[in-house]
């Protein structure tokens, strides 16, 4: 029964009780519609991620009918079936490689322009990002005119730079705005964005809409018109509160922002957070790629950055939508483009589903489960496509995909974009961001590039592949990976600080805001930012804490 307004039983009615949850949050959680309209704008760019991904799938054959063509027009005969598939390959791979490049700079412009200016709001460096879009489509759109299938390489290749910068920018930004209970949940909208771009690609990949063999370069191109509306929305969207105190040092403006988007003019503790980080960053330097590997104290936790990252390529998850059309028909459904909308409407509501668990559960948890529920899935997976003459068995196949899919977006496809923040402070972040989003996108490239051949060399046994990668993941999460839930960043850096303080060192340095101490000793006790008094030295063998507290930021990725 639905209808949340007349439904007789609207207590057990889901969207009754989402309403209700809403309006819950709305008015205790300092959730304002100004903040949920940014947020909703800087998600744009994740929607396209996620359109990116899951368009080149419907439009297949249409696109290697195409390659077929040109060749021909080119050089007098049709292209082998081997070129055939490196091209293909190569059209879906490439757009992994420009966001290698494009995750790869998100260190460099969050260092030299800070969060804001690099995020989602600075209208000059957010119309530049965004034009790599519109180049990018129009590249796409124009190949059949100019008979060029170089051209949906090109452009695929200039969209992949644009995801990648957005895919570390946007939960940054995201991390900047949202209010601390809401942190972990507002993590999870980037994931929501991609997911509900997957699906909008599928639903118009279909041959009735844009799918068709005259239609398909308007499917590419349409990723032109997220980018247009992002442009339009950006001037009316707020500073980043936190770039404006902490990088611009604009006090009174951060105050504006944040009443704003809080919806109160009590801002008082917000602020007050954002001084104690401030002071923080003051004794803490910006650390580079190489210093972070260099660096003992962030060994730990770049290795779990990175797996994390990895977990979430290896597991399989992309060779599922890159190719869930051809997986259909190998395991025997004769409707496979209807299957494949399927998995993405199971891949937006369980992304819905964790924005709501990830405060309760907890993000390791979610993960084990995921990572788990995964790996089961991938089995039955192997098992329906090696009984694929079995009628039955394409029924078994889609279960495993829907069942795959929606255990990933529990833990494995929200969780890394933003632990991240809960792993390094302010001055690695950056660093960090880049070399986690650079794993990221180089497994995505692997996998979208080596695929169709490992299923042309495997066969039904392809998942095992994914299956191993997954039980491995699972071990090591299971072993490495520490709760974050509820705990303070000041908590998550103790746990990754084991060496003793220098026998010379007279004080201790507060933690780094974001989860990983600076080569420094953990603070054994906390003194008050305010009404601190200057006392005298100590005997030698005691130290002095620094006088500013290890409150927690209120910043996540």
């Amino acid at each position: 029964m639905c209808g949340c307004f007349s439904c007789n039983a609207s207590v057990s009615c889901p969207f009754y009780n989402l309403l209700l949850l809403l309006l819950f949050l709305l008015q205790e959680k300092q959730v304002t519609g100004y903040l949920l309209f940014s947020l909703a704008t800087a998600v744009i760019g994740s929607l396209q991620f996620g359109y990116n991904t899951g368009v080149i799938n419907a439009p297949e054959e249409k696109l290697k009918s195409f390659f077929n063509q040109t060749w021909v027009e080119r050089y007098g005969k049709s292209i082998s079936p081997n070129i055939c598939t490196v091209v293909w390959s190569i059209a879906v791979a490439i757009f992994s490689v420009g966001g290698m490049v494009g995750s790869f700079s998100v260190g460099v412009m969050a260092n030299r322009f800070g969060r804001k200016c690099s995020a989602v709001l600075q209208r000059r460096s957010m119309f530049l990002v965004n034009s790599l879009a519109v180049i990018g489509g129009l590249l796409m759109g124009f190949s059949t005119i100019c008979s060029s299938y170089e051209m949906v390489i090109a452009g695929r290749l200039v969209i992949g730079l644009f995801c990648g910068l957005f895919t570390g920018l946007t939960p940054m930004y995201v991390g900047e705005v949202s209010p601390t209970p809401l942190r972990g949940a507002f993590g999870t909208l980037h994931q929501l964005g991609v997911v509900v771009g997957i699906l909008i690609a599928q639903i118009f990949g279909l041959e009735a809409l844009l799918g068709s063999q005259r239609l398909w370069p308007l499917l590419l191109a349409l990723t032109v018109a997220p980018a247009v509306l992002q442009c339009i929305l950006l001037p009316f969207c707020p500073e980043s509160p936190r770039f404006l105190l902490i990088n611009l040092k604009q006090e009174e403006q951060a105050r504006k922002a944040l009443v704003r988007l809080r919806g109160s003019e009590d801002v008082s503790k917000d602020l007050q957070e954002m001084k104690e980080e401030s002071a923080k960053m003051a004794v803490e330097k910006k650390v580079t790629i190489l210093e972070l590997f260099r660096s003992a104290s962030y060994r730990q936790p770049l290795l779990i950055a990175v797996m994390l990252q990895l977990s979430q390529q290896l597991s399989g998850i992309n060779a599922v939508f890159y190719y869930s059309t051809g997986i259909f028909s190998a395991a025997g459904v004769k409707q496979p483009i209807y299957a494949t909308i399927g998995a993405g409407v199971v891949n937006t509501v369980f992304t819905v589903v964790s924005l709501f668990l990830v405060e309760k559960a907890g993000r390791r948890t979610l993960h084990l489960l995921g990572l788990g529920g995964m790996a089961v899935s991938a089995l039955v997976m192997t098992v329906s496509l090696l009984l694929s003459n079995i009628a039955a068995m394409s029924y078994v196949a889609i279960t495993a995909i829907m069942v795959f899919v929606a255990m990933f977006e529990l833990g494995p496809g929200p969780i890394p974009w933003f632990i991240v923040a809960e792993l390094f402070s302010q001055g690695p972040r950056p660093a960090a961001m880049a070399v986690a989003g650079c794993c990221n996108w180089t497994a995505n490239f692997l996998v979208g590039i080596s695929f169709p051949k490992l299923e042309e060399l495997c066969g039904p046994w392809v998942f095992i592949i994914f299956t191993i990668f997954l039980i491995i993941f699972f071990i090591f999460t299971y072993i490495k990976v520490p709760e974050t839930k509820g705990k303070t960043f000041d908590e998550i850096a103790r746990s990754f600080s084991s060496a003793p303080p220098p026998a010379s060192s007279s004080i201790e340095e507060a933690p780094a805001a974001a989860g990983v101490t600076l080569p420094a000793p953990p603070i054994k006790e906390k003194v008050p930012l305010v009404d601190a008094k200057a006392e005298a030295p100590p005997p030698a063998a005691e130290t002095t804490p620094l006088a500013v507290t290890s409150m927690t930021v209120q910043e996540s990725v």
